[in-house]
């Protein structure tokens, strides 16, 4: 039974920067790579990288979100944090869920951490590094590697405790963690740059095209030159039957 007395607990406050939407938007190009046994192709992708920032004399956020083409935007995927809390001067890496990464090993997880940390490098270097826990519901022992090469090429320290098995990252400072990423996986691609590259696509579609023209009209020419010799051809075989029953009739005659 329900106490009549007990009142409802209400929900935490939300924070004020939970729901910020995107500012700024940048195109990433992701490198075809040879296909995986387990994951399947790897072709040529390009997807958006969407960002907004946030100060205050307390905290400072950095929210970095990759954008699929033709897929809806989760709050679960694609999605890292970096909160600065300048009055105990430390950095925590977010969501507490864990960094979800889709299409998954193609270098997106290096990338999104590495402009992460260059972010706080430019300013408070000297904070600590607030460590947590990373979960433990990896698809696979590959991807548990993968995770933690990648964390461990970024700077970060990975402790797995013998008795339980859980698994914690850390470091010592900012300063201390890596803001480079494999830019042969992931580049970023400029506006100048995008429209650069349509427009050589959209000469070599036009370059294509004209061959395609050519090639049909050569291939016309041809039948026609085909349908000629054919007649010709026929019009021999019969003169030629022509001629050979002409000369069995004077012989036999």
């Amino acid at each position: 039974m329900t106490d009549p007395n007990a009142q409802d607990t209400p929900p935490p406050p939300q924070h004020p920067w939970a729901d910020l939407l995107p500012e700024r938007f940048r195109l990433l190009r992701l490198a075809p790579l040879p296909t995986e046994r387990d994951g399947g192709a790897r072709p040529l992708r390009f997807v958006e990288l969407a960002q907004v920032e946030r100060h205050s004399p307390e905290q400072s956020l950095l929210r970095l979100h990759i954008h699929l083409p033709g897929q809806a935007r989760s709050r679960k995927h694609n999605l890292l944090e970096v909160w600065a809390d300048h009055r105990s001067k430390e950095l925590r890496f977010g969501p507490d869920s864990g960094l979800n990464i889709e299409p998954a090993n193609r270098g997106l997880g290096r990338f999104l951490l590495a402009q992460g940390i260059a972010w706080a490098q430019k300013r408070w270097s000297h904070y600590l590094v607030e460590g947590g826990s990373l979960p433990r519901d990896v698809s696979s022992d590959d991807a548990q590697l993968r995770r933690d090469h990648c964390l461990r090429t970024q700077g970060f320290d990975i402790d797995y405790a013998q008795a339980s098995g859980k698994a914690s990252y850390g470091a010592p400072r900012v300063s201390a963690l890596r803001a480079d990423w494999n830019e042969e996986k992931v580049q970023i691609i400029e506006l100048l740059d995008a429209a650069a590259m349509l427009e050589q696509a959209d000469r070599n579609l036009l370059e294509q095209d004209n061959r395609i023209r050519e090639m049909q009209e050569r291939m016309s020419r041809l039948r026609r030159e085909d349908g000629a010799l054919r007649f010709t051809i026929v019009c021999l075989i019969a003169f030629a039957l022509f001629q050979a029953g002409l000369l069995i009739w004077m012989a036999t005659r």
